[in-house]
C-alpha cells in the first residue's frame, strides 16, 4: 500500500514538473487569470504587439485595456495604465471601476438621468450625484463583448445592447476596433447602428501614468497640453452648467505644455467643484483626427503621448477619487492622482443641450468615433 502511494506521489510530482508553465505577457499578466464566462460569453486576454516591443493587453470584459507597455528613452518598457491582474477584479460586484473600459451607451453624465427625444422622456438610472454616469450602473464597461476578429495588431469586439438597456431606447449594435501600428500608435475606432432613435457617446477610460510607477509617481508632476480655447464649467455635482467658457486666464488654460500641478489645487471655484480637474474641454480641432488634441508628457522617463480624435471634446479626469482603497496590478495601491484619464467624447449632458453637437443616432445612420494614443519619447 505504501509503495502504491509513493508511486502516485512521484507520478503527481513528475506531472507537475512537466506541465507547461504560464506564458506571461510582457507586462507580467497571466492569461489564465482572464479566462472564464460572463453572461454566456467566453472571456479572455488578447495581446497586440509591434516590432518595437510595444504590447497592449485587452480583455473582452468591458472592452478594457488591461496593460499598455511602451518604451521610454532608455528603451525600457513601461506599463503606463492602471488595471487589475485578473478579470474577476473588473466585475462590478468586486470593484466599481472604469479602468481601461470601452464606455457606453453614454459616456459621462446625463443630468438627473433624464432626457427627451422626439417628444418622449426617458428616465435612466441615477448612479452618480443623482445623475446617470457612463451609461448607468450596468453600462457597457460591465458587459462581455464578443470577439469577432483577432490578429497580432488588431482586435475587433462586438456588443448587442438591447432596447431598454439601462432604460435607453433602441437595439444598438456596436463594434470596437483596436489597432496597434509600427509607429507606436494605438487606434480605437467605434461604430454603432440602431433600430430606433437613441443617444450614444463612447470613449475609452484608460487611467494613464506614463512613469509606469503609479505607487511612487503622481501625475501632477507630468505636463499636459490641451488644444482647446474653451471648456464646459460644472456645478458642485459635476454637472455641466450649459456654459462654454474661455480657458484664458484660468487654471484650465493648457494651450501650452506645462505641469498639471500648476493649477490643480488653485483657489478657483471650478477647480473646487471638480475636486481638481474633472472637466470637458471644447477642442479647437474641429473633429480633425489628424490634429493633436492633447499631449501628456512624463519628464522623468521622456514618454510622450499625443491624443488625436474625431470627437469635439475631451474629458480630463485627474484621478481625484482614487483614495488608496483599490489595489491593482502587482499589488500596487492606487492613491489619489495616481493617474489621469483623457477621454475623447461629445460633451457631457449633450442630450439636454440642443445647441451642443448632437449625440442622437437614428435608424439608417452609423455612429463613428475615433481616438488615437500615439507614443514617443523626448
Amino acid at each position: 500500500m505504501k509503495r502504491i502511494i509513493a508511486i502516485a506521489v512521484f507520478a503527481a510530482f513528475v506531472a507537475a514538473a512537466c506541465s507547461p508553465k504560464a506564458q506571461l505577457t510582457a507586462s507580467g499578466l497571466d492569461p489564465r487569470n482572464f479566462k472564464g464566462t460572463r453572461d454566456g460569453v467566453e472571456l479572455g486576454l488578447y495581446t497586440l504587439t509591434n516590432g518595437n516591443g510595444m504590447e497592449v493587453c485587452i480583455t473582452n470584459f468591458g472592452g478594457r485595456i488591461v496593460s499598455l507597455m511602451v518604451p521610454d528613452f532608455d528603451r525600457e518598457l513601461r506599463d503606463v495604465v492602471l488595471g487589475f491582474d485578473r478579470v474577476s477584479d473588473y466585475f462590478p460586484e468586486n470593484n466599481q471601476t472604469d479602468f481601461g473600459a470601452s464606455i457606453g451607451r453614454y459616456a459621462n453624465r446625463i443630468n438627473q438621468g433624464r432626457f427627451t427625444l422626439d417628444g418622449v422622456e426617458y428616465q435612466l438610472p441615477r448612479n452618480n450625484f443623482m445623475h446617470c454616469l457612463h451609461g448607468g450602473p450596468t453600462g457597457w464597461q460591465y458587459k462581455a463583448y464578443d470577439v469577432v476578429d483577432q490578429s497580432n495588431n488588431h482586435l475587433r469586439l462586438h456588443l448587442l445592447s438591447p432596447d431598454g438597456d439601462n432604460n435607453f431606447p433602441g437595439n444598438v449594435e456596436v463594434s470596437v476596433d483596436f489597432f496597434l501600428d509600427e509607429d507606436d500608435m494605438l487606434s480605437i475606432e467605434y461604430e454603432a447602428t440602431t433600430d430606433a432613435p437613441t443617444v450614444i457617446n463612447m470613449t475609452n477610460h484608460s487611467y494613464f501614468n506614463l512613469s509606469g510607477d503609479p505607487a511612487g509617481h503622481s501625475i501632477v508632476d507630468d505636463e499636459l497640453y490641451i488644444n482647446a480655447s474653451n471648456y464646459t464649467p460644472v456645478d458642485n455635482t459635476f454637472m455641466t452648467t450649459g456654459e462654454i467658457a474661455p480657458v484664458e486666464g484660468t487654471p484650465f488654460d493648457f494651450r501650452e505644455l506645462h505641469p498639471i500641478s500648476d493649477g490643480i489645487n488653485a483657489d478657483n471655484e471650478q477647480v473646487r467643484n471638480g475636486g481638481g480637474y474633472d472637466h470637458n474641454w471644447v477642442l479647437d480641432t474641429a473633429g480633425d483626427a489628424a490634429t493633436i488634441a492633447a499631449t501628456l508628457f512624463c519628464p522623468g522617463n521622456g514618454i510622450r503621448m499625443d491624443v488625436y480624435t474625431s470627437e469635439p471634446g475631451i474629458q480630463v479626469y485627474a484621478g481625484n477619487f482614487l483614495d488608496g482603497t483599490v489595489t491593482g496590478k502587482g499589488g500596487v495601491v492606487y492613491n489619489k492622482r495616481a493617474a489621469v484619464c483623457l477621454e475623447t467624447q461629445h460633451y457631457p449632458d449633450s442630450p439636454n443641450k440642443p445647441d451642443w453637437p448632437s449625440v442622437v443616432l437614428r435608424p439608417g445612420e452609423t455612429y463613428r468615433s475615433k481616438c488615437i494614443y500615439a507614443f514617443g519619447v523626448e
